[in-house]
């Protein structure tokens, strides 16, 4: 049996965190197979030996900004016709309805963006000329470069949410209190695919100071309640409708539920995690966002333990909820977590 070959993208220094996370999931799926990577280099390579981790692609990981299987291996691309030499696997895999040129997240990567607008532009009237690149085809193209000579070939179902190179760059606002805004930003797009949630117009935001997020929730028409002994951005309560209390988050109980709950406080993660989970045990709030601050080490195995116990309190006391996690591109040690406590999710 021939092996299949997986690509994930993360954040640089994650890798590991990765790489068991991968492992950890193939297990469930009944996959042999073994990750390979190098510290720091933004990605990791997953080598199924028997089975598939096809069926990851839908659910998502926590660590990984992107997943897709790869086709095929480049290797010392000539620099004179790179695309002819891609050519024969292109026309095997094609056609595509997108193109993504991508590189990893570090230093080395990052200097290939001049690289790959140049070749973007020789690639994609050729892609289109040979009939390789047309709207209504199904799979997306992926072509990861470690370099300007090798990479990996991919392809992703169009139908299958991913950023180019797993990033949504978002764009703050010179009215933002701070740029923790677009962490939530990109948070609702990740776990709700739009900027508000369905039903979603009265939030919480414990640990509000300076207001970021509640400047954001409050952008969008719902009415924001936030939480903090700190000061919130005059901005927030002369244009925004948003009422500032002066106490501290984990003793606060409000008048009346909630449809949102946020909370971005620094604290102990399973402090955090016990405060989530009783709000939702308590009917104050219908969903939750918010983050779980990491550890140094075994950063993968905190979040699956964390999230197991969510889990698990959550059903003990008769609450069935969606829960899904992400390492997030504005997140850094850290991980921001969705929770769906509604009959409808």
């Amino acid at each position: 049996m021939s092996e299949e070959v997986f690509l994930a993208l993360c954040r640089p220094g994650f890798e590991s965190d990765l790489a068991a996370e991968l492992s950890d999931r193939a297990v469930d799926l009944g996959v042999a197979g073994y990750p390979r990577t190098d510290r720091d280099n933004g990605y990791v390579l997953w080598h199924s030996q028997q089975g598939s981790l096809m069926p990851l692609l839908d659910t998502g990981l926590i660590f990984a900004r992107s997943l897709y299987p790869c086709a095929h291996a480049f290797t010392e691309l000539p620099e004179a016709d790179r695309i002819g030499a891609l050519w024969p696997a292109l026309q095997q895999q094609g056609p595509f309805n997108e193109l993504y040129l991508e590189h990893a997240d570090t230093n080395d990567g990052r200097e290939l963006a001049r690289f790959l607008r140049g070749f973007r532009k020789a690639l994609e009237p050729r892609l289109r000329k040979g009939g390789l690149l047309r709207e209504r085809a199904e799979r997306r193209l992926h072509l990861f470069f470690q370099d300007s000579r090798n990479g990996w070939l991919g392809v992703s179902p169009v139908s299958l949410p991913l950023p180019e190179n797993g990033v949504m760059r978002l764009r703050i606002s010179p009215e933002a209190p701070s740029r923790s805004a677009l962490k939530l930003e990109e948070a609702m797009l990740r776990f709700v695919g739009r900027g508000r949630p369905d039903g979603v117009h009265t939030a919480v935001d414990l640990g509000a100071a300076p207001g970021g997020w509640s400047w954001h929730l409050a952008r969008l028409g719902i009415k924001v309640t936030g939480v903090d002994h700190g000061k919130l951005a005059p901005a927030l309560l002369d244009e925004y409708p948003v009422r500032h209390v002066s106490a501290d988050a984990f003793t606060w109980r409000p008048e009346r539920p909630v449809d949102l709950v946020v909370c971005d406080v620094v604290d102990k993660p399973a402090r955090t995690l016990a405060l989530m989970q009783r709000w939702l045990l308590q009917g104050w709030a219908k969903t939750a966002l918010f983050n779980l601050k990491l550890p140094m080490a075994r950063r993968y195995r905190e979040s699956r333990d964390l999230l197991t116990r969510l889990d698990q309190g959550l059903e003990k006391g008769g609450v069935q909820a969606l829960i899904q996690a992400a390492h997030l591109y504005y997140d850094r040690e850290e991980i921001t977590v969705w929770v769906d406590a509604r009959r409808d999710h």
